[in-house]
């Protein structure tokens, strides 16, 4: 609580490690954190999130944008398959893509359907290096509350979707998250096999192309096995051979589709 009585809320948190605080509100937010160790150790894993993220996507972020991309048309198009106004919408989406994500952002020459797969892949990669690597607390609920976060994501998503199910081929369920991508809110589920080996399924509804085939997307870490169906896209990440990724892939293409 503030001197004036307003409560500290969790976007004045987010706020605070972002470095974007009000000043008048950073005392209070301070008080609480010393007042409330449990929310301040949540607050300090956040912030160590936010820096592997960025430490995962910086050799990337670092790339130039080829001369040969066209991006003005290209935000056009997304746009267009977006249904925003062009004149509303263009600066902002011009410096994403100018900034942190310009560097991958479309690579080469690819086709506007192509990159929308790209995009998603690489949000789903970064938030795969994220989370796994959190040994503490690598999801939000865990499997004891598989149905509660099944209907915290499909509320979030506006898109009814459940932790698929992989135990046949020797993934036991973990529990999962929402993660934050540029589009709006995402499913994480996560998954792990007697080995340790982690294995997430991300779930991201697009307002774009209506269906798109498998595409391998391969990383420095992990590699992953996305598609699109019906406006929603869905990526397999993990450190495991492509075969094995597809395979799994296609069995969560089976229950989630």
């Amino acid at each position: 609580m503030s001197d004036t009585g307003q409560p500290v809320t969790e976007e004045e948190l987010h706020a605070w490690i972002d470095g974007q605080l009000e000043p008048e509100r950073e005392a209070a937010v301070l008080r609480y954190l010393q007042e409330q160790p449990d929310v301040a150790h949540r607050v300090t894993a956040w912030r160590d999130q936010r820096e592997a993220l960025r430490a995962a996507l910086s050799p990337v972020a670092a790339e130039p944008i080829p001369a040969r991309l066209g991006l003005e048309r290209l935000i056009q198009q997304r746009l267009a398959q977006r249904r925003v106004p062009w004149r509303a919408a263009a600066s902002v989406l011009l410096a994403f893509a100018l900034g942190g994500a310009g560097g991958w952002f479309l690579r080469g020459g690819q086709s506007p359907q192509a990159a929308v797969i790209t995009l998603m892949a690489q949000q789903a990669v970064a938030n795969h290096v994220v989370y796994t690597a959190d040994r503490r607390r690598p999801t939000e609920l865990g499997a004891q509350q598989r149905d509660d976060l099944a209907r915290w994501v499909s509320t979030r998503l506006n898109h009814q979707v459940a932790p698929p199910d992989l135990s046949a081929n020797g993934y036991s369920y973990m529990g999962g998250r929402l993660a934050a991508t540029s589009d709006g809110p995402a499913g994480l589920f996560m998954y792990d096999d007697p080995h340790g080996v982690r294995l997430t399924v991300f779930v991201l509804p697009l307002n774009a192309a209506a269906s798109m085939p498998f595409q391998q997307v391969n990383f420095e870490q992990v590699d992953g096995c996305a598609w699109v169906e019906k406006g929603v896209g869905y990526t397999v990440v993990g450190k495991l051979p492509p075969p094995e990724l597809r395979h799994i892939a296609e069995l969560v293409r089976q229950q989630l589709g």
